[in-house]
């Protein structure tokens, strides 16, 4: 696939007021204990990585949101975008009983057993008590270092939004991603992660132009403190 992007295009914009702002980012499932100690997977794509640091949004009235104030810890699974059934399985439910209000008016039901509804497994994790996610090329085990209130300035959202910082403590690799002789990265030819862009399910395309960036070895954004 080629772009010719030295073409010069005649390129209007008009102003817009879009309900949500998701222009792709990857679906991250979450993994958390309950108070009971059963399981709970949250399909999400509101997160973004810096080094070993995790951050994420979450409602406020989430049973994952929750379990993470709680708890204080989770594990994010990463699906590839042959895993999107078993995502999509795990869509319209909620953790949370009694449903809340909002979630009950997009048609929310509650499941107390996400892992059978998505026809997933839970697999025992080394340094979290939440389990990983078996089927997922990619697990990584946290725990939460702070939580702060988002647009506590707006009325229509003080008190609903959370965002999460989440220090990345183990990750867990399936070995059909991993470079050939590079133990300690991921190849992105190979990785086909989930995207979700504006509530639908993408894959990424083919690499469209050279980066400059990856000249740099990946070794020197390591950040040697975890």
């Amino acid at each position: 696939m080629n772009f010719d992007l030295e073409q010069n295009y005649f390129i209007m914009h008009k102003e817009s007021r879009p309900s949500i702002l998701y222009f792709g980012t990857p679906v991250v499932v979450i993994s958390t204990l309950n108070e009971d100690g059963s399981f709970n997977l949250a399909p999400m794509s509101s997160v973004f990585w810096l080094g070993w640091r995790c951050v994420i949004g979450l409602g406020s009235s989430s049973k994952t949101a929750q379990n993470l104030i709680r708890s204080k810890e989770c594990v994010l699974n990463l699906p590839s975008v042959y895993d999107v059934a078993a995502v999509d399985r795990l869509a319209l439910t909620t953790g949370a009983n009694p449903v809340p209000p909002v979630k009950q008016l997009r048609g929310y039901r509650f499941d107390p057993n996400k892992f059978r509804t998505a026809g997933l497994t839970p697999m025992a994790s080394e340094l979290v008590d939440p389990p990983a996610v078996r089927e997922f090329p990619v697990q990584m085990e946290a725990k939460l270092a702070a939580h702060h209130p988002l647009g506590e300035d707006d009325d229509a959202t003080k008190g609903r939004l959370i965002s999460f910082e989440l220090k990345i403590l183990r990750v867990q690799l399936e070995e059909s991603i991993v470079m050939d002789g590079h133990p300690n990265r991921i190849d992105p030819d190979k990785w086909r992660p989930l995207i979700m862009s504006f509530q639908h399910f993408y894959g990424l395309g083919r690499k469209v132009y050279p980066s400059t960036l990856a000249s740099i070895p990946e070794k020197m954004y390591e950040m040697n403190s975890r």
